[in-house]
């Protein structure tokens, strides 16, 4: 089955432009890698944090409840700046998965690192942490 026959392309036919509101990874990997083999150019580097992606709850959730985490059944990905994240305290979806809610959330509301708990000796959740410290400087966060 051809996905692109409906792409709109220049009048030659020969080039177009697709905007999908997701990542088509496995036509863009391949690309991704031949820049840092060939041309030793980084992709996707980031420069700063400006944005992030939070868990929210896609029906209510009991206390107790374990998260799965990404493409599971109980939380989706909300993004927001990066700012608005740090002063609400939102657990990041990457880190939403196998972490036990302590507080009951409500469908559509965002989850708290205060509402889970987490095992802090976690690298991933170190280095998040971390990251959170560096970039919290001068934004009033939740607690």
């Amino acid at each position: 089955m051809n996905l692109f026959r409906k792409l709109q392309t220049d009048q030659s036919g020969r080039y177009g432009c697709m905007y999908k509101r997701w990542h088509l990874i496995g036509l863009e990997l391949g690309i991704s890698v031949a820049s840092v083999g060939i041309r030793n150019e980084p992709t996707g580097a980031a420069t700063g944090f400006r944005a992030d992606v939070v868990a929210v709850a896609k029906r209510e959730l009991k206390a107790g409840e374990v998260l799965d985490g990404e493409g599971g059944y109980k939380v989706v990905g909300k993004l927001m700046p990066a700012e608005d994240s740090l002063k609400l305290g939102g657990l990041p979806l990457g880190l939403a998965h196998d972490v036990t809610l302590r507080n009951p959330i409500a469908a559509g509301q965002p989850v708290r690192w205060t509402d889970v708990s987490v095992d802090e000796s976690l690298l991933a959740v170190k280095v998040r942490r971390e990251m959170e410290q560096q970039f919290a400087a001068g934004i009033r966060v939740a607690a």
